[in-house]
């Protein structure tokens, strides 16, 4: 089978300098859920048929299973199939997709390639409580199919048909390149429809025949910034619901995001407005406090995350405790059982086995030992404006409060570090350090008072 995905207009209403297939639904493009959709029903071919922003849809989806056929003037739907036919294998069927249709399921799809496996014409449709501005199907006295109307074309009595066209058929490809270069524009939007194929097919004898999705979100298009909004709650709950038949508590099925990926072991719980982007791995027992954004990330067992906590490109052990507050950025690692509380930052550093930094500290492009201690307010001075530098911490230090380090430097094991030192060469271990400083009290002092304005 070959399957002609249609990705070439403009899509005007989106307002936006972005192809409109390109525009993202839970966290990647439009046409990318169409690709995925098609890819799991192993077509010989697989061709694309792009137009406005060629070079950015190419450059987006490209893929060694890909064949991209270009539609230089947007001349309708039967003109878009045409310029893919020199692609096609002639001797199999060819289902056509729509790039801005990306919720249709496989099952629908083949539900419809089976009805047409004799060599007939079919035509995915869908029965709507509202079918303003859709294509009617029109119906003979014994319900076979006649003819599709554009509304625009369309009779009073013609608009009244609930059942309409989604746009989805397959055809005997054998037949395609007659009927579509017979098709006629002597319609309202001077186009090349692809429904009017139908015809075509009927004329030659052929049956037409039809099936009909589970859901009707499955045939839902892009046409707007406020459809795109649509589809993605849709998405969402969708998501949602599986996560909780795979056993995930959410606190609120209606308030989680995901993004990308999200893949969770057994007993995890996440509570509301989190956001989960990219490739994320929750493993058993993980619990995900509010507001809370996750990217690109894999979570070991037992961990618990607070509130508000953003994690971005990181690796967090098992049975770990983060937040709230806590900012991991990419290339943090946590082993297991360590502890980063509010407010700390780290990036491109190494955490060891139970070490904990709990508030109010930066750790960056460092390497932090087994059951260090970080005092609030510590920071890896890691710049020097031009390059960044590697702080190394060893095993079981205890670094006191207000402390810097400025790299590159290295801290023994069990040396402890008085608060308020800065600390600009290495340590030898089982030392304190400190930096000396003179206090002085002053009798008799007397506090400036604040002159009130006349």
């Amino acid at each position: 089978m070959n399957i002609v995905i249609l990705a070439a207009g403009a899509g005007k209403r989106m307002r936006s300098a972005l192809p409109k297939v390109l525009h993202p639904l839970a966290g990647r493009p439009l046409l990318s859920h169409v690709l995925d959709t098609a890819r799991s029903l192993s077509p010989t071919r697989l061709v694309v048929v792009i137009g406005h922003g060629a070079d950015n849809v190419k450059t987006s989806v490209g893929a060694p299973d890909i064949e991209f056929a270009v539609q230089a003037e947007q001349l309708g739907t039967g003109h878009a199939v045409q310029q893919a036919l020199p692609l096609l294998d002639a001797s199999v069927p060819t289902l056509v997709l729509y790039g801005d249709v990306p919720l249709t399921r496989a099952s629908t799809l083949k539900r419809l390639i089976d009805a047409a496996a004799a060599g007939s014409y079919g035509v995915l449709t869908v029965t709507v409580g509202d079918p303003t501005g859709y294509g009617r199907i029109v119906r003979d006295a014994t319900g076979r199919v006649s003819c599709i109307v554009e509304h625009k074309d369309a009779t009073e009595a013609q608009r009244e048909i609930a059942e309409i066209n989604t746009g989805i058929v397959i055809s005997p490809t054998d037949r395609l390149s007659g009927w579509l270069a017979s098709l006629k524009n002597d319609n309202a939007q001077k186009e090349f429809y692809l429904t009017d194929v139908v015809e075509c097919a009927i004329r030659d004898g052929l049956d037409v025949v039809t099936a009909q999705p589970d859901e009707e979100w499955e045939t839902l298009g892009v046409n707007s910034k406020a459809q795109l909004a649509e589809l993605e709650r849709i998405e969402q709950r969708n998501i949602a619901v599986q996560l909780l038949d795979d056993g995930v508590t959410l606190a609120d099925p209606a308030r989680i995001d995901v993004r990308g990926s999200l893949r969770c072991g057994r007993d995890v719980s996440i509570d509301v407005n989190c956001v989960f982007e990219g490739e994320v791995v929750l493993a058993d027992n993980v619990s995900v406090g509010p507001n809370c954004v996750i990217r690109n990330a894999t979570i070991g067992t037992g961990t618990q995350i607070a509130a508000f906590t953003s994690i971005d490109e990181a690796t967090v052990g098992e049975r770990t405790v983060l937040g709230p507050y806590a900012r991991l950025r990419p290339g943090a690692q946590l082993a297991d059982e360590s502890h980063v509380g509010n407010f700390v930052e780290i990036k491109n550093a190494v955490i060891g086995v139970g070490a904990k930094a709990n508030h109010l500290s930066y750790i960056g492009d460092a390497d932090i030992g087994a059951r260090v201690n970080i005092g609030a307010g510590t920071i890896t001075c890691n710049y020097d404006g031009a390059n960044k530098h590697r702080t190394v911490i060893e095993d079981d230090v205890f670094v006191g409060s207000d402390t810097q380090l400025v790299a590159p430097v290295r801290v023994g094991r069990n040396v402890t570090i008085a608060a308020g030192t800065t600390i600009w060469k290495d340590v030898p271990p089982h030392t304190l350090v400190l930096n000396e400083k003179t206090q002085r009290t002053r009798d008799g002092y007397i506090r400036p008072v604040k002159q009130k304005k006349k």
